[in-house]
């Protein structure tokens, strides 16, 4: 499977994978409100998004990675971006952000739901992880809404110093759910 080819469609949402045409996007809306509970920080400049995307459309191309923008299905507006790593070959780790401006609209579930099951469907794992810092409610719905269940706990800091205090969710395949 090319995954420089992978559409994911769901009722309002369109994510495909990420080129360097958002890169402005993503450094407009990267914001440091927006990374308050994550582990990168926002870009100091554009050629660092470049830089990253390049890197990212590389690792989607190896098939370690899954990097994806995601759009509003009527206009294209820019949302946020979400995919997968996989650090370890059975344990895809998943991530999300989405856009200040739309918070609040259910944009961040429906996307992750969406990435969760065609994931279902196409991917051999033993489970997905999903760390969400134990304050960020918005984002600690995203794994509860799709069975995912608290199987530890990590504290870290992020890159900008920012202290991450973290439950992680397992999220297994439909066939081994628990």
């Amino acid at each position: 499977m090319n995954l420089l080819d992978v559409i994911i469609e769901t009722e309002r949402l369109i994510l495909k994978p990420i080129t360097l045409n958002y890169a402005e996007d993503i450094f407009k809306e990267f914001t440091w409100e927006i990374t308050k509970y994550m582990y990168p920080k926002p870009f100091d400049n554009i050629q660092e998004i470049n830089k990253l995307i390049e890197e990212s459309i590389i690792k989607v191309k190896n098939e370690v990675s899954l990097y994806m923008v995601i759009l509003d299905r009527n206009n294209n507006e820019f949302i946020g971006c979400t995919g997968w790593e996989i650090f370890d070959t059975s344990k895809p780790e998943l991530w999300i952000w989405i856009k200040k401006s739309s918070h609040n609209k259910s944009f961040g579930l429906e996307a992750m739901t969406g990435l969760i099951e065609w994931t279902h469907e196409n991917i051999k794992f033993d489970y997905l992880i999903y760390p969400a810092c134990k304050n960020n409610i918005a984002s600690r719905r995203l794994p509860e809404k799709n069975k995912g269940k608290i199987m530890g706990e990590e504290k870290s800091l992020g890159e900008a110093g920012n202290e991450l205090d973290e439950c992680i969710y397992w999220i297994y395949p439909k066939n081994k759910e628990e």
